[in-house]
């Protein structure tokens, strides 16, 4: 008999549902991705051993509770080997199953398509729901402030918005920003949407219309919540806070699976570390007061004292920002590294003070409890920017380091940062303590060694089980290798000349479907303006990153275009799917080695050398493996794609670490032409 999907699925759960508790959960697992059991039933099954390997590893580390990190190759379908195993775990022992995820299109594959056949077939009631930060939500309550007090918050164009707002929140079911047909104006929004210390359970609780304490009442009730590693660090709170509770991460007895896990490192160093926003904070200060508009809380207050202080505050943030950005040098990019405390004279910290003194006072006599609400988050605000700037100018966190970066489309506002240079033992208090449960998996984790001691160590999960799953795809059929081995070294002058008449070349083979990918977009904007002219004489359609389209639509719009160039830089190595013939050829432009130019990279280099390490060969060449894998990964993406892959860098042929990165590769045919 053969079976269709949901058919399937009903059969699998029923017979899972059905076995006494007492039977080996291991076991039902392993039956279930059999090449006997209820998956070899269905329409076009494909028993792949490689997935079953993940899914009994996953369901016994549950089990177990223990930690587990996992490379799941290219095609194992890891989605439904930790998924199934975690549903079936959460509900037996009635736990809750954290999905923690880098990517959008990986948690609208997993909320859109996955989860909702298990939630029409389980026969047990069984709730999932996709977390987001609260900022998404609309707040009635501040709504319903904001517009009493329109005229002195907002200007005409701004009353508007809000208009358009209220409008929209009488008809929303969500009431997040993705119910929006168009965003509204981030000002706006900003003063109606859900804070942290505003829309509680006390104040939004009752109400039956308030969209995000709705949605926190659906994830505490969820069996299974899926968020980003952004939202799940930001909530997860510091190491002393961990180590008080008994069990779980984010909520009791709860465990979490990390898909995507090659891009932790670096998001968790973001989120444990500091940051002062200078556009943060001249935003936090004009809910106050905005000079320009002449609007504001101590307008609605009739504090001229405020007023007066406020404008004087943000003269003074705008001086002490121009001092910061007077005394770093930006040669080699947007960050300049802070090595000394004391880059400029503290003027900031004593004026925000004051006027944290008065927002204090200004809550003591404030009769709206909603006012009082939005003056007190303000407060909190004002108090966390003051004691990050101490922290940043004092140099006070060991074993950080601190840079300035310059953000905003034209770099016009700057943000100071600090972050733990190794992040390893942070993340084992975390993350790999004792009577915790975590899964981390990736496609890619591994820099040729099956241990993935390399990914471990810099996780600090050197306890946790490692195991490395190849993919069940045949590259040897459908996939190859070219490498020119007469291109000129990178940094040669006649490199760029070279490589396009390389790229002219081998997208011709392929008649377009091709990704170019660039390690800088320097280079990628150069080669673009060289071949534009080149592509549009031979019918090609190219299409460059960072040219006003986001990644999404560039991608959506690729995989309609059967004679398309895309030029894409970092965001484009990995997390894009185009399965098909749509993408036929990845050219790689150059090995993806870190340019040691960002503070954070440049001081884990220093703190190997300080340890007596070979930083190259410890973080440099391991990291460009990884990038390397991912980007030739963009290729094969289900057993019947075809295509080959072009490394336009001869180092790899030339240089003693070049038979690193080819090992590193999928094994299949490689041409040196």
């Amino acid at each position: 008999m053969r079976y269709n999907a949901p058919q399937l699925l009903s059969t699998i759960i029923s017979q899972l549902s059905t076995l006494p508790q007492g039977s080996d959960f291991v076991a039902r697992v392993e039956e279930c991705f059999s090449p006997t059991g209820v998956l070899s039933k269905a329409h076009k099954f494909e028993y792949r051993a490689e997935q079953q390997q993940m899914a009994v590893a996953v369901a016994r580390a549950l089990e177990e509770e223990r930690h587990l990190v996992v490379e799941a190759g290219t095609g194992v379908g890891k989605s439904l080997a930790y998924l199934v195993p975690s549903v079936m775990h959460a509900l037996e022992r009635k736990r809750k199953a954290v999905i923690s995820t880098c990517t959008i299109n990986l948690q609208e594959q997993l909320m859109y398509k996955d989860i909702p056949i298990l939630q029409k077939i389980l026969p047990v009631e069984f709730e999932a729901t996709l977390w987001k930060g609260r900022q998404n939500y609309l707040c009635p309550v501040r709504l319903e402030r904001a517009l009493v007090s329109a005229s002195e918050l907002f200007t005409t164009p701004e009353q508007a918005e809000l208009e358009r707002i209220r409008e929209w929140s009488a008809t929303t079911k969500e009431g997040s920003l993705s119910d929006f047909a168009v965003e509204p104006d981030p000002q706006v929004w900003s003063q109606v949407c859900s804070e942290h210390h505003i829309c509680t359970n006390r104040t939004c609780g009752q109400n039956t219309r308030c969209f995000y304490q709705n949605a926190r009442k659906r994830l505490l009730s969820a069996d299974l919540v899926v968020m980003n590693h952004t939202l799940f660090f930001m909530n997860l709170g510091g190491v002393e806070e961990q180590a008080e509770r008994d069990s779980g991460y984010l909520f009791a007895n709860d465990f979490v699976i990390f898909d995507e896990a090659h891009t932790l490192e670096g998001i968790a160093a973001r989120q444990i570390g500091l940051g002062v926003s200078q556009y943060g904070l001249r935003y936090v200060l004009q809910r106050l007061y905005n000079p320009r508009t002449k609007k504001g809380l101590f307008t609605v207050l009739r504090d001229a004292n405020g007023v007066r202080l406020v404008s004087d505050l943000l003269d003074r943030s705008d001086t002490f920002f121009t001092s910061v950005e007077n005394s770093c040098r930006f040669e080699r990019g947007r960050e300049f590294r802070v090595r000394e405390p004391d880059l400029v004279e503290d003027s900031l910290t004593p004026p925000l003070a004051e006027v944290q003194t008065l927002i204090v006072n200004a809550v003591r006599t404030a009769e709206d409890e909603s006012l009082r609400a939005e003056l007190q988050d303000i407060g909190r605000r004002l108090r966390d920017a003051r004691h990050g700037l101490g922290a940043f100018l004092s140099q006070s966190e060991s074993e950080h380091v601190y840079w300035v970066e310059k953000t905003g489309r034209s770099g016009q506002f700057l943000t100071l940062n600090a972050a733990p240079v190794d992040i390893a033992a942070c993340l084992e208090e975390l993350i790999f303590r004792g009577g915790r449960c975590s899964v981390m998996t990736s496609a890619t984790l591994s820099v040729g060694a099956p241990e993935l001691d390399y990914f471990r160590e810099r996780m600090g999960a050197m306890e946790a089980e490692a195991l490395q799953i190849g993919s069940p795809f045949d590259y040897a059929t459908q996939m190859k290798i070219y490498v020119p081995k007469k291109m000129p070294d990178p940094r040669d002058a006649a490199y760029e000349e070279a490589l396009e008449t390389q790229i002219a070349h081998y997208v011709e083979e392929t008649k377009g479907r091709a990704f170019v990918l660039f390690t800088s977009y320097r280079l990628m904007e150069s080669m673009a303006g060289r071949m534009e002219k080149h592509f549009a004489q031979e019918g090609y359609n190219l299409m460059v990153q960072g040219k006003g389209k986001p990644r999404h639509r560039l991608v959506e719009e690729f995989k309609q275009d059967d004679r398309c160039v895309l030029f894409g830089t970092d965001s484009f190595w990995s997390g894009v799917d185009v399965p098909g013939e749509a993408l036929s050829n990845v050219i790689i432009t150059r090995l993806p080695f870190a340019v040691p130019d960002h503070p954070l990279i440049e001081a884990k280099l220093e703190l190997i050398k300080s340890r007596g390490g070979d930083a190259f060969q410890e973080y440099s060449l391991p990291e460009a493996i990884l990038k390397l894998r991912q980007g030739v990964g963009r290729l094969i993406r289900t057993r019947s794609d075809r295509g080959i892959v072009v490394i336009l860098d001869n180092r790899i042929l030339s240089k003693f670490y070049g038979k690193a990165f080819l090992r590193a590769l999928p094994s299949c045919p490689v041409e040196i032409v």
